[in-house]
């Protein structure tokens, strides 16, 4: 558990000094990936799942 969060704060960092720098390419790519991929597999994933459901329904009553 204890090195998957570091790795999500690693490639958390990561991704944000890409997307700062403007510089997305390959690296980005595989940086999202792998960030999105030991996301998931922490305490967040509910959380995350939970908001991306809530805002659909919201999407779908407008």
């Amino acid at each position: 558990m204890a090195v998957t969060v570091s790795l999500v704060a690693l490639f958390g960092l990561v991704l944000f000094f890409l997307l700062r720098s403007k510089s997305l390419g390959y690296g980005a790519a595989f940086t999202a990936a792998g960030f999105g991929f030991f996301l998931a597999s922490t305490g967040a994933a509910g959380p995350i799942n939970q908001l991306a459901v809530a805002v659909i329904d919201a999407i779908q009553h407008l």
